[in-house]
């Protein structure tokens, strides 16, 4: 008995001796006491921040002035908006009434009589007024290059302009735009794709879902050309449209009189002749009506109050990232 209790008392003592090495290693697991190493003290992280206060307002005001300079030497911008209505006409309702007897046959001739009237129109003009070659085809109409792409601001008391002069030399009328780039196929004048750039963000054009309005805008610079542009866009657009669907009616109902002659059926003929009679009723209408597919409700006026920048919205935001910016690098010093 005695041996067996000096064995036990021996395996006793190497237990405990093993549970004081593993405990040594990793005293939570034995203890019962939690590791808080990996917690975020906010005590801590507040005296971080307050040891470097100063470092953190002397960044901020930095960025407050940065701000603030930035802000101000922004230019002005101001918005001139056009109300517009789809146009309405009576060869609309009469096609889609046609559409509805003769579309299979007239799609059998060769004839688009469509169906959506005045509304598919204007979802058509709305898409074509966003595109490079019609907002390309305004600009060189116009002669708007220099304005679009070198102008950055305006002299309201002498209502002129300011033209960059390392894009634009006014005295030569000349470009000297030295930041082109030749490997990208860039030249000194400006291509169509970056004037395209610069006048596409200058316009926008919205529908109301609930009363089928439109809404043109333009904003640029001086007031004056703002609303010039906003009205000769729907000039513009109403001619376009106009353009194309007088070409089509014309070469439908060329079309249409080559088919009367080939056939001798007088019910297919009468057809014809009725889809004739519509089409020139289209050519009637695009040849007088200057508002083909927008009607203007409300004209564009010269605004007398700018809609950008937003200086003080500029100088907080400014501050702001002062602030964040300073107080984590604060914090990345201090940890």
């Amino acid at each position: 008995m005695p041996e067996k209790n000096k064995h036990l008392e021996q395996e006793n003592a190497e237990l405990k001796a093993q549970v004081k090495a593993l405990s040594t290693l990793n005293p939570a697991l034995y203890t019962g006491v939690n590791d808080d190493s990996d917690e975020i003290d906010l005590a801590e992280l507040w005296n971080a921040i307050w040891a470097g206060k100063w470092l953190i307002i002397a960044i901020t005001f930095v960025f407050s002035v940065g701000s603030v300079l930035y802000a101000l030497n922004l230019p002005d911008e101001y918005k001139s908006t056009v109300l517009l209505a789809p146009a309405s006409s009576s060869s609309s309702s009469s096609l889609s009434k046609l559409a509805g007897q003769f579309g299979g046959l007239a799609s059998l001739a060769g004839i688009n009589l469509g169906g959506g009237g005045a509304e598919d129109k204007t979802v058509v003009a709305m898409e074509i007024m966003k595109t490079w070659g019609f907002l390309e085809t305004f600009i060189i109409d116009n002669n708007i290059q220099v304005e679009v792409f070198a102008a950055e601001g305006w002299n309201r008391s002498s209502n002129t302009l300011i033209i960059d002069p390392e894009l634009y030399d006014v005295d030569s009328k000349q470009w000297v735009r030295d930041d082109f780039s030749p490997s990208k196929g860039q030249t000194v004048v400006p291509s169509s794709w970056e004037l395209y750039g610069e006048f596409k963000g200058r316009v926008s054009v919205n529908q109301d879902k609930a009363s089928g309005l439109i809404r043109l805008s333009v904003e640029y610079f001086s007031p004056i050309i703002a609303k010039e542009w906003t009205g000769k866009l729907v000039k513009a657009i109403n001619a376009h449209i106009q353009k194309q669907d007088r070409e089509e009616a014309i070469k439908s109902i060329e079309y249409l009189n080559e088919k009367i002659n080939e056939t001798n059926v007088a019910d297919m003929q009468a057809v014809f002749y009725q889809l004739i009679e519509e089409q020139t009723k289209t050519l009637m209408l695009a040849e007088v009506s200057d508002e083909y597919v927008f009607k203007t409700l409300s004209r564009a006026k010269i605004s007398e109050e700018k809609t950008k920048p937003k200086r003080a919205l500029v100088t907080i935001l400014g501050s702001l990232l002062g602030l964040i910016m300073s107080t984590i690098f604060v914090l990345i010093r201090h940890f």
